[in-house]
């Protein structure tokens, strides 16, 4: 089977002071995870998509699928986890549980806050993920990368040429990632937040797929304002 995972589990502490997870903010009059959901529900190679929710906000994730959207069967909302890797695993959990995993079971991952994906996009995750076991969207990156192991002066610079920015979707064959994970120390699990890289440092090679510019993540109001010009232009156009 194939499934999609729409991570909401964050509250948004760097969009300032709102009332509400970032997720939930309105993006021309309907909440950021309404136009990403969407996204998802126009691709019918997804048996199910999964969205994972704050505990607290979970009845608040319902109540506006219902009105946006309606009902639609492929959709579940479940619990988040304390952080990134945590909150995938319980989606993979409840696959677990209600359906079982089979060895050629995909689950594509997707920030709920980044509503400008496209399909094909998407379309390339499912195809890449059947073929390998990790899958990362990315796009070249544009500015020198600066490293700095002290954050006060240069460590190193890497050559540009080879440098990309991870976006999302990240794809997996779900019993591979779920066997890297159990393999993490605690300790390792704190630290690594990123699911390709755990693949990576694993040895796993990760498949990379091209990303777009405008497939930017909701987190600061400078963001929110950009996102609004990219859908106010769309629609004029």
């Amino acid at each position: 089977m194939i499934y999609a995972e729409i991570l909401a589990g964050g509250k948004g502490s760097r969009m300032g002071n709102v009332n509400m997870p970032k997720q939930f903010l309105s993006l021309n009059k309907r909440p950021i995870i309404i136009h990403t959901v969407e996204k998802f529900l126009l691709n019918d190679r997804f048996d199910k998509i999964l969205i994972v929710s704050p505990k607290e906000w979970i009845n608040h994730t319902k109540d506006i699928l219902k009105k946006f959207i309606g009902e639609d069967r492929r959709l579940i909302v479940v619990e988040g986890g304390s952080d990134r890797n945590e909150s995938i695993m319980n989606g993979i959990r409840h696959i677990d549980k209600e359906f079982g995993i089979q060895d050629d079971d995909i689950i594509v991952t997707h920030d709920s806050v980044r509503p400008f994906l496209t399909h094909r996009i998407i379309e390339d995750n499912i195809n890449a993920a059947l073929q390998y076991d990790a899958v990362d969207t990315v796009i070249a990156a544009i500015d020198t990368i600066i490293a700095s192991e002290d954050k006060e002066f240069i460590s190193e610079i890497p050559v540009r040429d080879t440098m990309y920015q991870g976006q999302t979707p990240q794809s997996f064959r779900i019993k591979r990632l779920v066997e890297l994970y159990e393999q993490l120390s605690d300790q390792q699990k704190s630290v690594l937040t990123d699911a390709c890289k755990i693949c990576s440092l694993a040895g796993e090679k990760v498949k990379l797929v091209r990303g777009e510019v405008f497939n930017i993540k909701v987190t600061t109001p400078y963001d929110l304002k950009v996102a609004n010009a990219i859908l106010q232009e769309r629609i004029s156009q």
